[in-house]
């Protein structure tokens, strides 16, 4: 995965986000989406085969470096809780 900074104000963030596709930043605009400071939040492809992705945060006031951060972080430990909860399960059905 490669990220490039396509633009970036005080309100504004675009990055490149090159070999990955919607499955990755699907999750990350929605969690992006839960918090009311985001403004709007999406990502879209020049063409479907193509392998860059760009990622547009606006946000209404904080950073949206800031934003991201947190999205990212928050799929972090809903991934380890989901894993937590799998691990678990598996083992008691042994």
């Amino acid at each position: 995965m490669e990220l490039k900074t396509i633009k970036k104000t005080t309100k504004e963030l675009e990055i490149e986000v090159t070999g990955e596709n919607e499955t990755i930043l699907n999750p990350i605009v929605e969690a992006l989406l839960e918090n009311e400071d985001i403004d709007y939040a999406t990502y879209f492809t020049d063409h479907p085969e193509s392998n860059k992705r760009r990622l547009y945060i606006r946000v209404k006031k904080g950073t949206p470096e800031d934003f991201l951060k947190k999205a990212v972080k928050s799929l972090e430990v809903e991934i380890k809780e989901f894993s937590k909860t799998f691990e678990s399960k598996s083992k008691s059905k042994k």
